[in-house]
């Protein structure tokens, strides 16, 4: 591999919105300690904006009732586990990003249910009811959160009604009309809320996106952006609890996602609409066991690299384990989607997010970006980036020159490595016998091994360019950071003596 050279007058296009939003499981869950443990050390060390999930109106947060009084049917609202749980997602610091579903039983048209919790996929028997519930709903939260603070909140109505057990039928004119009902009753509550669709996953995307923008553009909705979903991999082969995935090309799926955004900009007063990926990941089922591995956090780091070119947002699925869509998981390591397993144990893929989330923080201009690589000029004066390596057997290394800096200086250089040797809690689970309830010294063990490996040199150029190598292992993402300092020791300290000392 040849020499990158980094000039400090290229600038190179990169959108960084990794801590935009980020998924969770269905609303109820967020109820139970583990989850909310989960979710704190998520944002302690990352920080997402916004957090997703299914459920919202389903029986288990218990919003809509019904009952009878004088022989008449009437409707009430019960807002007491909705109001704990997001005034939990606030104290940690995350928004709602309102997904509006599934249905409630009773307001249901038909018995169709989806997942262990028996999410309700059917429309509603009554339109008007179903408008009703939310502008209620928005109504209470405004009352409760604030009407500016609300309002900063984005809605997305339903999930994947292009699947037919996500949307009864996958009826696309009934989607529509669940749609169009639903943005008008939103936006009669005011008009600055932002409300998106049709939040269809891949296989028909194209067709549903088309239909959907065809659909806006005929009854003249503003739409505010248009939601999507993007997974990355075969066909599952499924073995007892366990579903074994073949990865897809990378670059097939980034090709997909510019289709969204063509077909959108076909549309002159749509064009430039923003793109929210409401979820994304390697493998779209709960038992996809790449999810616990190095694989995962490589791969991901490459999708973060580009999500953002030509995606306002992206939504990862999702941040913990605490998740029961197919039953509650046999063990802490069951291929969860989940950025941290059961028991608090970050994966590697945990890593990738911060590392985008610290290379965000440091600010600054993107001046290098390929396949392996980005490398950022940070506010600092130094230079940051994350390298990872997806498509090799064996190691790689990444030579960089950086041009244009002050001949002599010293420059601290950082290193966090996540691979296979350094940062793997899946392996040293599998070598302690692959225990399904592990006892609380092994989840310790489990936590320490979930540690990324931190390296440090000094550098010292002596003309204006510093060379600087990064070996990246196999599977592996590393972090670096590289920084001028100037050595300021205490009187009579001398590090190489202490160090040397015999």
């Amino acid at each position: 591999m040849g020499t990158i050279v980094i000039n400090r007058e290229n600038e190179v296009c990169f959108h960084n919105n990794v801590d935009y939003c980020v998924g969770t499981g269905r609303m109820g869950l967020a109820l139970t300690k583990e989850y909310m443990d989960q979710l704190k050390l998520v944002q302690d060390e990352i920080g997402f904006s916004f957090i997703r999930g299914h459920g919202l109106f389903s029986d288990d947060m218990a919003i809509y009732h019904e009952y009878e009084e004088n022989g008449v049917t009437k409707v009430e609202y019960n807002y007491t586990y909705l109001d704990r749980v997001f005034d939990q997602y606030l104290e940690v610091g995350i928004r709602p990003y309102l997904e509006l579903g599934f249905m409630p039983d009773k307001l249901a048209s038909g018995k169709q249910t989806i997942f262990y919790w028996k999410g309700n996929t059917t429309p509603p028997k009554d339109y008007s009811l179903w408008c009703d519930m939310v502008k209620s709903l928005l109504i209470h939260l405004m009352d409760r959160y604030g009407k500016e603070e609300v309002l900063s909140w984005p809605i997305e109505v339903w999930n994947e009604p292009n699947l037919p057990g996500f949307w009864e039928k996958a009826d696309m004119e009934e989607y529509f009309k669940l749609f169009h009902n639903t943005f008008d009753a939103i936006k009669s509550i005011d008009k600055r809320f932002k409300v998106g669709g049709p939040a269809v996953c891949g296989g028909t995307d194209e067709k549903w996106i088309s239909a959907f923008m065809k659909y806006c553009h005929e009854n003249e909705l503003a739409i505010d952006c248009v939601t999507r979903h993007h997974y990355t991999v075969e066909l599952p082969e499924p073995e007892g609890h366990y579903a074994y995935h073949k990865m897809m090309k990378a670059e097939d799926g980034f090709n997909n996602l510019k289709t969204t955004r063509a077909i959108i900009d076909s549309f002159d007063e749509y064009r430039g609409l923003p793109i929210n990926i409401t979820e994304f990941n390697t493998s779209y089922t709960p038992q996809g066991v790449i999810h616990d591995t190095n694989m995962n956090a490589a791969f991901l780091a490459q999708q973060l690299s580009r999500l953002g070119d030509v995606n306002e947002s992206y939504s990862y699925w999702t941040f913990g384990d605490v998740f029961e869509e197919m039953g509650v998981p046999f063990t802490p390591f069951h291929g969860g989607f989940g950025l941290v397993a059961n028991g608090c144990i970050p994966k590697p893929t945990f890593w990738t997010f911060a590392f985008y989330k610290q290379l965000k923080k440091l600010g600054g201009v993107c001046r290098y970006r390929d396949e392996d690589i980005v490398i950022i000029e940070t506010d600092n004066g130094g230079f940051a980036g994350i390298a990872w390596n997806t498509d090799h057997d064996t190691a790689i290394t990444k030579n960089v020159e950086l041009m244009d800096v002050l001949c002599g200086q010293s420059y601290s250089m950082i290193q966090k490595i996540v691979d296979e040797d350094t940062c793997n809690p899946l392996k040293l689970w599998h070598d302690l016998g692959e225990n399904p309830y592990p006892s609380k010294e092994q989840i310790r063990l489990l936590q320490d091994a979930s540690k990324p490996l931190i390296k440090s040199c000094v550098l010292k150029n002596t003309k204006e360019s510093l060379p600087v190598e990064i070996t990246i292992n196999k599977n592996g993402v590393v972090f670096f950071e590289i920084k001028p300092v100037n050595c300021k020791p205490d009187r009579g300290y001398n590090y190489e003596k202490v160090v040397s000392y015999r």
